[in-house]
């Protein structure tokens, strides 16, 4: 399929290189200020054709990695940003060494994952599941509900208390949920100014959790931080909800503790593999299964859109980027820079 291009030719050229097949949010940004170009590729060896004048990369989630080859042969390529929170898909350190700064857009679906959390817990506290198929088995029997606990004065663990982690807890507070979060890479006071409980190490925070609720990062400290010894470390008939990246639970582990009884339910829109393809625990009735969903509204997606056109507009411009991530790779970079300043 012959790519497709948009906007102004003004020299500077913007290639969109996965997902999109049309840009009705993007072009009111960018198309005065750049061409637009559609490669609408599955791996980076179909962005080879235009690498040569790529000045920004807007990159989706079709191509599984931007590798060092690919950003080797693009000379002008200043930035690349991530159209998502992850980046897992980019080698930040080499594009760091090569000038290029990498951004995401970290904020466009918090509201929609906190959500997301929030609807497992409570399909699985008030037995959703069971409740819904007993109706549809021809049955009434309030009795199907006997394991749904009270919410109120429950603990829910919360792995990762960045945005959408935040926005959770204050969520789950508005059940009367005590809140409580591990997370060793934000400054002291967080938990104050929340008004929640902090715990300092994962092994402080699992035994307390009737409820445990991911929202971390998936790098090499929480590459299966959830396995079969942490979730022996929650209290027998706890949840776990995963709506953060699959690979943090090392999966077979969960479904032996939810067939074993010790997890008596888990809501799950990551997996480590996807799609989806372990039958195993597809077939389990105390889990909730959705498609990698949770970041996803209407308004939402356009608004990951506008705000991805907009920080490749301002690296267009000469502007500093607002969310670039491999600051600490990055050497002399092709495009101007600001250095955050410390958090008080």
């Amino acid at each position: 399929m012959p790519p497709m291009t948009f906007g102004t030719d003004t020299g500077k050229n913007v290639l969109v290189a996965d997902f999109l097949d049309q840009v009705e949010v993007e072009l009111p940004v960018l198309g005065d200020h750049a061409r637009l170009t559609l490669a609408q590729a599955w791996n980076e060896s179909e962005l080879a054709p235009y690498l040569a004048d790529t000045d920004v990369m807007i990159l989706f989630h079709d191509i599984a990695r931007i590798s060092e080859a690919t950003l080797a042969a693009a000379p002008r390529l200043k930035a690349i940003v991530r159209a998502g929170v992850g980046y897992n898909n980019v080698d930040i350190e080499a594009a760091g060494k090569r000038g290029i700064v990498t951004c995401n857009v970290p904020d466009y679906g918090s509201e929609e994952v906190a959500d997301h959390s929030i609807m497992f817990l409570l399909a699985l506290a008030r037995q959703l599941g069971p409740c819904d198929q007993s109706i549809r088995d021809g049955k009434w029997d309030y009795k199907v509900a006997d394991a749904a606990p009270r919410l109120r004065g429950k603990t829910i663990g919360i792995v990762g208390c960045g945005r959408i982690g935040t926005a959770t807890a204050l969520r789950a507070k508005a059940f009367g949920l005590d809140v409580v979060f591990y997370d060793p890479y934000l400054p002291d006071g967080v938990d104050k100014a929340l008004g929640i409980r902090r715990a300092r190490t994962l092994d402080e925070l699992l035994p307390q959790c009737q409820f445990l609720s991911l929202h971390c990062y998936l790098d090499s400290d929480s590459y299966h931080m959830i396995d079969a010894r942490a979730l022996a470390a929650l209290p027998r008939g706890a949840y776990v909800i995963n709506t953060a990246r699959g690979p943090v639970i090392k999966q077979d582990d969960l479904v032996e503790a939810l067939a074993s009884g010790h997890i008596a339910g888990a809501g799950i829109d990551v997996f480590e593999r996807e799609p989806f393809d372990n039958e195993q625990l597809r077939a389990m009735p105390n889990v909730f299964l959705t498609p990698h969903s949770a970041f996803y509204s209407r308004e939402g997606f356009v608004e990951l859109r506008r705000k991805t056109a907009e920080e490749a507009c301002r690296i267009v411009l000469g502007q500093p980027p607002r969310n670039p991530v491999n600051l600490g790779y990055l050497v002399e970079p092709r495009t101007p820079v600001t250095q955050p300043r410390a958090r008080v």
